[in-house]
């Protein structure tokens, strides 16, 4: 599966158009998240592979990620099991099925690699620095900075929804600390700001 297939699949399955943003911010940190942990691991001298490190895979995990969200509303048991329905047959990798499934933590259980690490933090970090973006006065991606992120971080009653505690992974399971994360995150979505509509 390409960008491409996996974009058009995306399309089919969420109507929602703020849902459909939400997949491209996660898309975009995922690729950054991709780079930024093969260059790390490879200027420190870490032997990987680097089939580990397909950014257009890492990508797909991020657009897909949420794609049967709107259809498993009402069972959110599901989440994440109707997409793997769907990739399946089409003969998708384990590691773009499973890199999906690892968001959703009562499908599950434990995170295997990077990539499963990194799309179950940039999951709830899109939805923060959204937030942050649409209480600017200009609703701009471009006036947020990592401070005012930082500065609204420990907020639990700003964007409630989004769980401190899984964009924390980056720390725990990464090695990357919050404000680097976030860092990363900002960036990736201010380069794809017109397509988020921020």
């Amino acid at each position: 599966m390409n960008r491409q297939e996996a974009y058009k699949l995306m399309e089919e399955m969420v109507k929602s158009p703020n849902l459909r943003k939400h997949a491209m911010a996660v898309e975009a940190i995922m690729r950054s998240l991709c780079g930024f942990l093969k260059e790390r691991l490879a200027s420190k001298g870490v032997p990987f592979e680097p089939e580990e490190f397909d950014e257009e895979e890492w990508g797909i995990v991020g657009l897909l990620h949420d794609a049967d969200y709107e259809l498993v509303e009402k069972d959110p048991k599901r989440h994440t099991l109707v997409t793997e329905e769907k990739l399946r047959p089409l003969g998708v990798s384990e590691r773009i099925i499973n890199g999906i499934k690892a968001h959703h933590e009562g499908i599950k259980e434990g995170r295997d690699n990077f990539l499963e690490k990194a799309v179950y933090a940039a999951d709830e970090l899109s939805g923060l620095i959204t937030a942050v973006a649409l209480v600017r006065p200009d609703k701009k991606l471009s006036s947020v900075t990592v401070e005012s992120v930082m500065k609204k971080f420990p907020e639990k009653s700003f964007a409630a929804g989004a769980k401190r505690e899984q964009i924390l992974a980056c720390e725990k399971e990464l090695d990357i600390p919050l404000a680097e994360f976030v860092k990363i995150g900002l960036e990736a979505m201010q380069g794809i700001s017109e397509k988020l509509g921020l």
